[in-house]
């Protein structure tokens, strides 16, 4: 599901979306990497990366095999009694050679906002840690995703993004609307034959659907072949990047053996690329032809810079997501669709949904806003130290030098209870009124916290805004159709109608 230029920063605004969005609070600022107090003692890092090639494997096998990446960071604060420490990420050698897993973990919201300080940190090429995929997945080229905000293409490249979204923003909403007609007209027949369907395939359609309409301006229905399988070809464009870097949680050791001992070839999914290389350049002729004439880019770059905003930030984002906020409120037995549908109801009715009118939708939002703060789309935050600093954390400062990787693991970070109360719970109305508003601070999820701002000086996601909005008026949308919703992250079991 991961962009503009300094001279075009009031584009991260659609037209019909004031400067004040809902889900942006200035009350309380975020937190940054200034000089840390002097009352805070500083300390030595604890935790190592062990010995050469056996450290490696070692936090490897833990993280993928004897632990799981959740388990593996906690067993590590309690060892260390610190949310600061050096460990190691996968990939790792033998067979990655060139990949580095020397990190230093920052797991609390104090030491994890420093990943977004650009002026001590950078980008360049750590979009997934030392490990990069080939460039080959992206037509030879690095696309804006791996580039540091010093690069002079990217500020190019993320006017073009945010050029884009701001331009298309007046579709996003009926286009969502269609798709969803036919993402829950197809659940509705099947329900009529079956006590269960899996919506996990027809939502990916719908969100291709929609994200392909609304980004670039090209309509799958242009061509048989991806209006039927373009979704699973980025599925599986996906899926060989990223492999080596996360669990699937099949049988062991086979997921070691055959996922993540190497990095695969783009020859597998090269066919496929291709032909959605030549949708977008044939459907999406105006985005294409504005990037170059507006912002200077060449067909290429803007091409395969489309397609990565497509694939790997929008559909992969939301594909991790949507699912995610659907089975928070599907599986909920504390009547909270009860108060969602009389919130829809009150301030929305039968009225056609816009991005305005979900704005005055506060439990909505909160209900987004928590299952983005327990569930974020990408779990794994990384920055490079640009210069020698210091970090804080809430009781101690550590020496940072330059050169050294930080990670942050934002499904541990979006939990301190330092900053969330009963941090481990779904708690739906937990962004409501001023406290809530002030939370947003600290919710992380789009590379940035929820009030900042994407400019070409940050490396925020380009349509956070988008995708909060979006996923608001989806959760309308529901309960503008139905009175209820019954399933989980991967199956509907039961609708009923709304009366």
């Amino acid at each position: 599901m991961n962009a503009s230029m300094m001279m075009i920063n009031s584009m991260s605004v659609s037209p019909d979306m004031p400067s004040s969005s809902p889900f942006q609070s200035q009350s309380l600022s975020t937190p940054t990497s200034s000089p840390p107090s002097t009352s805070l003692p500083l300390r030595t890092i604890p935790g190592s990366y062990g010995w050469p090639l056996l450290g490696p494997i070692s936090d490897r096998l833990d993280y993928f095999w004897f632990q799981g990446p959740e388990t593996f960071f906690r067993k590590r604060i309690e060892k260390h009694k610190s949310t600061v420490f050096r460990t190691n990420i996968p990939p790792t050698w033998p067979l990655f050679l060139n990949v580095n897993p020397n990190v230093i973990a920052v797991l609390d919201c104090k030491s994890f906002a420093h990943l977004f300080d650009m002026e001590i940190v950078e980008k360049k090429n750590i979009l997934v840690g030392d490990f990069m995929p080939s460039v080959k997945f992206t037509g030879g080229l690095r696309v804006s995703a791996y580039l540091d905000t010093s690069e002079p293409k990217h500020a190019q490249l993320k006017g073009f993004a945010m050029d884009t979204l701001k331009r298309s923003s007046k579709l996003w909403v009926s286009e969502v609307v269609s798709s969803l007609d036919t993402l829950f007209d197809t659940v509705e027949k099947e329900l009529s034959e079956k006590n269960s369907i899996s919506y996990v395939v027809p939502l990916q359609k719908c969100v291709f659907n929609f994200l392909s309409k609304s980004i670039v301006g090209a309509d799958p229905k242009a061509d048989a072949e991806i209006a039927e399988n373009g979704f699973s070809m980025l599925d599986k464009w996906l899926a060989l990047q990223i492999l080596p870097t996360v669990s699937i949680n099949i049988l062991q050791p086979l997921e070691e053996i055959f996922l993540h001992s190497f990095a695969y070839p783009f020859a597998l999914v090269s066919g496929d690329y291709n032909k959605l290389y030549n949708f977008v350049e044939k459907e999406g002729k105006e985005v294409v032809q504005r990037g170059q004439d507006e912002f200077g880019l060449t067909k290429e770059e803007v091409i395969h810079n489309l397609l990565f905003i497509l694939g790997f930030n929008a559909f992969g984002g939301f594909s991790i997501f949507l699912p995610k906020l659907i089975n928070a409120i599907a599986s909920d037995t504390t009547g909270l669709q009860a108060k969602l549908r009389s919130e829809v109801k009150e301030k929305c009715g039968t009225s056609a949904l816009t991005f305005e009118s979900v704005k005055s939708l506060e439990l909505v939002q909160s209900v987004v806003c928590e299952t983005l703060r327990l569930n974020p789309p990408v779990p794994l935050q990384f920055a490079r130290a640009r210069k020698d600093f210091q970090l804080s954390s809430y009781d101690s400062v550590y020496d940072i030098k330059k050169g050294e990787l930080l990670c942050g693991y934002q499904p541990l970070v979006m939990r301190d209870s330092k900053v969330f109360d009963d941090a481990e719970s779904f708690k739906a109305e937990r962004f409501m009124g001023e406290k809530g508003s002030e939370l947003l601070s600290y919710l992380y999820w789009s590379n940035g916290p929820q009030t900042g701002t994407p400019n070409d000086m940050n490396k925020q996601c380009a349509g956070k805004d988008y995708v909060t909005l979006v996923a608001c008026v989806i959760v309308a949308y529901v309960f503008q159709r139905y009175e209820s919703i019954t399933g989980n992250s991967s199956s509907i079991t039961a609708v009923e109608k709304a009366k």
